[in-house]
């Protein structure tokens, strides 16, 4: 996926928000917390930068392609600096699970509030 693609995906995921900070990236909130960036050319954070399972960090960071996210890796984000190594499917499900991960550590009050499923499990 293009980042343009992955823009327009992320846009439409279940209560997302888009915004504009830090030199031009392009952040994606659900209930005003990040689950994905999207930098422009040789930004420091890379490419495209998620939310990543905490259970699943370890060996993503690790994998071909992937890498820990500057400043977010505490946070247990991954950055793909080419999204074109990644089939569109692949891309897909990587945000939907950072929404959803995101999504599920809201309080039960708030995913109300947007909409979201209480009762939804993660996507695996």
């Amino acid at each position: 996926m293009t980042p343009k693609q992955i823009d327009k995906f992320c846009a439409g995921l279940p209560a997302a928000t888009r915004t504009v900070q830090w030199e031009g990236v392009i952040v994606f909130k659900v209930g005003g917390k990040m689950f994905c960036l999207i930098a422009p050319e040789d930004h420091s954070v890379g490419c495209i930068s998620f939310k990543s399972m905490p259970e699943h960090y370890d060996a993503l960071s690790r994998s071909p392609g992937f890498r820990p996210a500057p400043y977010l890796a505490r946070a247990k984000w991954v950055s793909v600096d080419n999204p074109s190594s990644l089939t569109d499917a692949e891309m897909k499900a990587y945000l939907k699970r950072a929404h959803a991960v995101i999504a599920a550590a809201l309080p039960k009050r708030k995913q109300k509030e947007l909409g979201l499923s209480t009762h939804a499990p993660l996507p695996r």
